[in-house]
């Protein structure tokens, strides 16, 4: 998951196995050492440090005057600034509201963000509620998009860190399928066309923003792939209705976390609909392609919005994924706040991420049996990744086109080998232990026979 807070502020997969600890931004076929030197980035390389120097001194006159909490994170004073912003006042269905309160609250009160990030956040909750504005404009000018039906798509569901980002970029190379990119998920009215897509300004202000990220945050590159024409998760749609995991990347938030594990998400799925309705009535396609670990929260809401929708669940090692996660988010915790625990970031996703298996427990034991997904353990997809994507075709009565087929052993080819550098991490800086993690998700791997790692 890419830290929305950045893209706000400037404007707006995991690799094979690796020794212990390591990840970085290598192709899964045929892995072909690189003859220089690849760096190794940490958490630790993230923080206020790497901001630039008007960011750093504004900081530090922040701490000043720390009490204050300058800017307010005002719910009433942020719609206000939307609303004068788009000249609309129509939010549509109005249950954002309650999500917009408990964020803002959690912010202003829990997260310990420093100056710069609280201009950041007011920036992007603004955004957030002027997009919304916008996308209920826009479908209320052209009424004719809502006929626009989201038929069976593909919906990656495992947790990060489980191959999700890899998978989702092989089944974008499949030319009847289309997903998410990341600039148009912040680019939905009007909504890009075909005919001026490539050039649409849009796409260059958004490749801007994510270079401009990449420096504020320098091990980012490294620990997730950045590039505003690449397939990106629905994270940006539902933080339109204020119900996303994103914005937990960003701080440690426990109220706003707390309600969201509890919160009704079907109204964020019926903006997340409405966003694709929009973008496919400018740009037709057969089914998209979308992804967040987020969908495992919320299955039942997920599936009344698209009841025919094709789930791939990706399974790995927990003691792989919770250090790799934890280190993500802390680099961004570093970046937009004034105090970081890392062990306090390692707790937090530790009790999301086991909350996230097992309502996916949950649901396939109400399911009694009966196939709601498709099972993909990650070894399975860094082996033979071509295999892979053939076998979640099959399990949904379909063949792997030999275009599509030639596409991705043509994509692999030239993905960059640890061109950005190598994700190093340890499980003790997040307070963790390998047997404490086994034990925890016992249940999980014996239920869907995820292997453990031999690394780590």
């Amino acid at each position: 998951m890419t830290d929305p807070t950045a893209r706000a502020a400037a404007g707006s997969a995991p690799a094979p196995a690796r020794p212990p600890g390591v990840e970085d931004g290598g192709g899964p076929e045929g892995e072909r050492r690189a003859e220089h030197a690849v760096r190794d980035w940490t958490f630790r390389d993230a923080g206020p440090h790497a901001l630039p120097l008007p960011i750093r001194l504004l900081n530090s006159a922040g701490r000043l005057f720390s009490a204050s909490r300058l800017p307010r994170l005002d719910p009433e004073r942020l719609i206000e600034a939307a609303c004068e912003r788009t000249g609309l006042d129509d939010f549509g269905d109005g249950a954002f509201r309650e999500g917009l309160d408990a964020l803002a609250a959690s912010l202003d009160r829990e997260a310990q963000l420093h100056s710069f990030a609280r201009v950041a956040q007011r920036s992007l909750l603004t955004g957030c509620l002027e997009r919304r504005l916008r996308l209920i404009d826009w479908a209320k000018r052209h009424p004719e998009l809502r006929k626009e039906r989201i038929a069976a798509p593909l919906v990656v569901l495992g947790m990060p860190r489980t191959g999700t980002t890899l998978l989702s970029h092989l089944l974008d190379l499949d030319p009847r399928t289309r997903s998410l990119r990341a600039w148009e998920s912040t680019a939905l009215t009007p909504p890009p066309q075909l005919a001026t897509r490539a050039e649409d300004p849009r796409l260059a202000q958004s490749a801007r923003q994510e270079a401009r990220m990449g420096r504020w945050i320098p091990p980012l590159a490294a620990m997730h792939p950045l590039g505003a024409s690449l397939p990106t998760e629905c994270v940006p749609l539902h933080m339109l209705d204020f119900r996303s995991l994103g914005f937990e990347t960003q701080a440690l938030l426990p109220s706003y976390g707390r309600w969201l594990e509890q919160c009704d998400m079907r109204s964020a799925y019926a903006i997340h609909e409405l966003a694709l309705q929009t973008l496919q009535s400018a740009i037709p396609t057969d089914r998209w392609a979308l992804k967040t670990p987020n969908h495992l929260w919320a299955l039942d809401a997920l599936l009344e919005r698209y009841p025919d929708a094709r789930l791939v669940w990706t399974h790995r090692d927990p003691a792989q994924v919770l250090p790799s996660v934890a280190s993500l988010n802390t680099a961004f915790h570093r970046t937009w706040t004034s105090q970081v625990d890392p062990a306090s970031v390692g707790a937090a996703w530790l009790h999301k991420l086991h909350l996230a298996v097992s309502r996916g427990i949950e649901f396939d034991e109400r399911a009694a049996g009966r196939a709601w997904c498709h099972h993909l353990l990650y070894e399975d997809l860094m082996d033979d990744p071509i295999e892979a994507v053939r076998g979640i075709y099959a399990s949904f009565g379909e063949e792997l086109s030999p275009l599509h087929e030639a596409s991705m052993r043509a994509w692999m080819r030239n993905r960059p080998q640890s061109r950005f550098g190598r994700h190093r991490y340890d499980l003790r800086d997040f307070g963790f232990t390998r047997d404490a993690i086994d034990e925890r998700f016992a249940d999980y791997c014996k239920r869907f026979g995820v292997p453990r790692e031999a690394r780590g």
